[in-house]
């Protein structure tokens, strides 16, 4: 006599979705009115916040780029120019082409100095070296520091009458003030902070990297330079990519320590700045400022779209 195995009588694909609305009914069930709603909030409101911040302003700063308009009375005075704001822009506005130099001077520093050093103070402190927590907090400091209070506290090392360096060297330079030297004097204050930002999302990738994999690595003979090039490197991809588009982005955002030395003019130029001198300044140019805007928004999206595609492509893998 033979026992026989009972065969399921249904799809495999209906008893899975059966088994998916039994189990989102269920938890559904398990809800409260009063969780619907909280839920409902914590899901409408920033999304809502999102759009009236980020998302509107933007729109209208890229309709606003093809009109003429001083700010100044009802929508019925903005005058429509078409992409004439555009060209004064690449033909007739000399401040731009220096602050394009300036952010690409911005961007190839920010890749050359606290990337690397960054790197490498995270694979120092991965060591679990004594002293380690505090050396950490100390390079992390100026990481919640505002770039604006950054370019202030380092007045006083650049003051011409009071700075430090001036005191030591007995010289006289104008460290913000020069405009043969004003851009690299922001620049040092802008490494200090972003080398802390850089160490720690490596630090982050450092501690998920699975010790086996340079386990056997140094079981095959592989030196801690080669296993750090060859292995640890390859798989925090994820991390070199982010750290990539944050710093492009960094880049092409920056603004608030230049504003605060000279309101970048004088050999600060930054598009940053012009959007907002022509904005917010005295002749109020929101046509103009806001072409400039999107200029920026532009050139930021092709780094954040680079960086869209590379995530989803290593989701579906």
């Amino acid at each position: 006599m033979s026992l026989e195995t009972p065969v399921a009588t249904g799809p495999p694909a209906q008893s899975t979705r059966r088994r998916k609305r039994s189990r989102s009914g269920s938890v559904s069930a398990r809800l409260s009115r009063g969780d619907r709603i909280a839920v409902t909030l914590m899901v409408v409101v920033p999304t809502l916040l999102v759009l009236w911040l980020v998302w509107l302003p933007g729109i209208l700063s890229v309709v606003l780029s093809f009109a003429r308009w001083e700010g100044i009375g009802g929508i019925d005075t903005i005058e429509w120019i078409g992409t004439e704001n555009y060209k004064n822009i690449f033909t007739n506005y000399p401040p731009f082409e220096p602050a394009i130099t300036h952010n690409l001077i911005w961007l190839a520093v920010l890749f050359a100095i606290p990337t690397p050093l960054g790197i490498f103070l995270a694979v120092l402190l991965d060591k679990e070296m004594k002293g380690g927590r505090l050396y950490q907090s100390a390079f992390f400091m100026p990481v919640v520091l505002s770039l604006a209070l950054v370019g202030f506290m380092w007045q006083l090392i650049y003051s011409r009458d009071q700075g430090l360096i001036n005191d030591i060297t007995g010289g006289t330079t104008d460290w913000y003030g020069d405009p043969n030297v004003n851009l690299w004097a922001v620049l040092v204050p802008t490494c200090w902070k972003q080398t802390g930002y850089v160490m720690l999302l490596y630090l982050a990738g450092l501690k998920a990297v699975d010790p086996s994999l340079r386990e056997a690595a140094s079981i095959d003979g592989a030196s801690e330079t080669q296993t750090f090039f060859r292995v640890v490197v390859p798989v925090m991809r994820p991390i070199n990519i982010i750290v990539l588009v944050i710093t492009v982005i960094e880049a092409l955002r920056a603004f608030d320590i230049v504003w605060v030395v000279n309101k970048g003019r004088n050999g600060l130029e930054l598009i940053s700045t012009l959007v907002t001198s022509n904005i917010v300044g005295e002749a109020s140019r929101i046509g103009f400022g806001s072409a400039l805007a999107t200029i920026m928004l532009a050139i930021s999206s092709v780094f954040v779209a680079v960086y869209l595609r590379i995530v989803m492509r290593e989701e579906q893998r």
